[in-house]
């Protein structure tokens, strides 16, 4: 893939960019090259949620550089782009490589905001990674269409990261509602899921736990094991790639039993996959949600901490939420984002 050239733009003008965090509800993993090469039809499905990731970028009166993450309280300047690449590392990582890669030519102030806790493991990183690319193309006179977009937001978070990224967090963050990522040897596709979104908003619960202690290990430990040729990992994600199949479509269907029936399946095989997806708390609020209205549920992200997604009978959202606060969980806004990606600018 070539990245488009620049526009002919004049002085640059300010720039605001918005992306919305994802739940996934099936399949993740796979999304990881190669492993979904290895099963036939894999498919992840989530939905973006009204959890937001916002970047704004102000051009500066000089040369200057200028980063701050408003939730992390991070904040660095740079005297000039030269400088900035001389850099080793990054107070703003997301912002540093980024800013690397599309090489502005006049300086600015960029700030980043998350609504997403730390470690929640529903995609805020990688939503923020597309609202930042999306701000810096604009900013810099780029035209790119969502898929360039996804390309480069998943190949420099790689770079930061330095281990394999997988691409179904990016799809939410691009088109919003509820997506069937399918993967396969000809590429990657998206599909929109035809599903209300207040039939979705008004069966899930969505609480935070408390970050992982090893954010995004589990993944990488399970990755491993797949290309090591683990057969006890390879053949849960066998059955993991057909429920995320089966439940394309239930969803497709409104059955929502079969929803819950493969919700429950799914996070059975993924916790047995690694000892530390799963914690005493997590363990703790799934008891307690099932008590109380509760029909499944499943750890959000690569697990150990994070969030916990909660399936909840039709009138039960609110006795489970207020369950699950009483015992320990911090419930989020669960509300599907229809929309993805928006990128307004002005002077």
């Amino acid at each position: 893939m070539q990245l488009s050239k620049r526009s002919n733009t004049s002085v640059p003008v300010s720039v605001l960019a918005q992306a919305p965090c994802r739940v996934d509800l099936a399949g993740g993993t796979l999304d990881l090259w190669p492993l979904y090469l290895y099963h036939a039809g894999a498919v992840t499905l989530n939905v973006a949620i009204n959890v937001l990731t916002t970047c704004r970028i102000t051009p500066g009166k000089d040369k200057g550089i200028q980063f701050k993450s408003v939730d992390t309280r991070r904040e660095e300047r740079f005297a000039n782009f030269d400088e900035l690449c001389r850099a080793k590392s990054f107070k703003h990582p997301i912002g540093g490589w980024l800013t690397r890669y599309f090489a502005p030519d006049s300086g600015f102030a960029l700030e980043t905001t998350s609504e997403s806790p730390a470690g929640a493991g529903i995609a805020g990183s990688s939503a923020l990674m597309i609202a930042t690319t999306a701000a810096l193309a604009k900013f810099t006179g780029r035209r790119l269409d969502r898929e360039q977009m996804r390309v480069i937001a998943q190949n420099v978070e790689a770079q930061i990261i330095r281990v394999p990224t997988g691409c179904q967090d990016y799809y939410p963050a691009l088109y919003g509602g509820v997506s069937a990522v399918h993967l396969g040897v000809e590429g990657i596709s998206r599909e929109p899921v035809p599903v209300a979104a207040e039939e979705i908003d008004g069966r899930f619960v969505l609480v935070y736990t408390g970050a992982p202690r090893q954010s995004g290990i589990n993944n990488w430990e399970v990755y491993k094991a797949h290309v090591d040729g683990d057969k006890k990992v390879v053949r849960n994600f066998e059955s993991i790639s057909q429920i995320a199949c089966a439940m394309h479509g239930a969803l497709a269907r409104h059955d929502w039993t079969e929803v819950a029936r493969l919700l429950r399946e799914e996070w059975k095989l993924r916790r047995s996959n690694y000892k530390n997806i799963s914690t005493p708390l997590i363990d703790k609020l799934i008891a307690v949600a099932n008590k109380n209205g509760g029909r499944a549920a499943k750890v959000c992200g690569a697990g150990g901490g994070g969030c916990v997604v909660f399936m909840v009978k039709e009138g039960a959202k609110d006795r489970v939420s207020d369950a699950l606060r009483l015992n320990g969980a911090h419930v989020l806004p669960f509300k599907v984002a229809s929309e993805g990606l928006s990128v307004s600018s002005g002077k």
